[in-house]
């Protein structure tokens, strides 16, 4: 009988499966607290202030304390990337799949946007942490009863973690860049009429004569449109897939 291969460490220690001490007294200090503290200092401060010595300092311990649990910011880091999604709200129950995914979409961007340093976190794996492989499971769920293949319903549910994903991160940093500069987004029809030539670029020319950039709007409003828009533009694909398959 082979033997089974050596999990990863990141997937180690996002499961806590990493060497555990049998014996002396109890730990001041766990990879709970410690991930913990690194979330709260992130959403008070931003991602760039955690460090392990902020960390430690917000814990009341020395920096020396929390290597003995994690190893390196690196490590922290990938702690912090399952930890702060939490796990996901359950489907509702008797709704198809469609509604289904539509409510497993808005609550991924409802975590996500509790902790808006999470759209900074560098994406270098497929999901493995707990949580992440709860949300995975969820919208997995949601197409148990539409015939697809296994392997469809994962096509399914990653082509609908690439579109959400995508989605936020650009959004989170248009937010900021609305926060700097607002004029930039709500002036855009006035400066695009400024440069736009109908004979090099008659397809947007005719969009602006359709008044499509004219109607100034907060942000956040034109945000939640164009997430729900393209998230059902991606569905609608989804179910000539399934149409065409099942």
């Amino acid at each position: 009988m082979s033997e089974q291969p050596e999990l990863p460490a990141d997937v180690a220690l996002m499961w806590g499966l990493g060497d555990v001490t049998k014996r002396g007294p109890k730990p001041s200090l766990s990879i709970g607290d410690i991930t913990s503290a690194a979330i709260e200092l992130a959403d008070a401060e931003g991602l760039a202030a955690v460090s392990m010595a902020r960390v430690a300092e917000r814990l009341g311990n020395s920096t020396m304390a929390l290597y003995r649990h994690v190893k390196s910011k690196d490590d922290l880091l990938t702690l912090m990337t399952d930890a702060a999604l939490e796990r996901p709200e359950p489907l509702p129950e008797d709704v198809d799949w469609r509604t289904g995914l539509t409510f497993w979409a808005n609550g991924v961007l409802t975590a996500v946007r509790r902790h808006r340093w999470y759209a900074k976190l560098p994406i270098s794996g497929p999901p493995a942490g707990p949580n992440n492989l709860a949300w995975f499971d969820s919208a997995l769920g949601a197409l148990k009863d539409t015939g697809l293949s296994e392997e469809g319903k994962v096509g399914v549910v990653m082509g609908l973690m690439t579109y959400v994903q995508g989605e936020i991160r650009l959004s989170l940093d248009l937010a900021s860049g609305f926060v700097e500069n607002p004029e930039a987004f709500t002036r855009y029809g006035a400066t695009l009429a400024r440069v736009v030539d109908p004979q090099q670029l008659p397809a947007l020319a005719q969009v602006m004569a359709a008044g499509v950039f004219d109607e100034v709007t907060s942000f956040d409003e034109a945000d939640e449109a164009d997430f729900d828009f393209g998230l059902q533009l991606y569905l609608d694909g989804v179910a000539g897939f399934i149409d065409r398959t099942s």
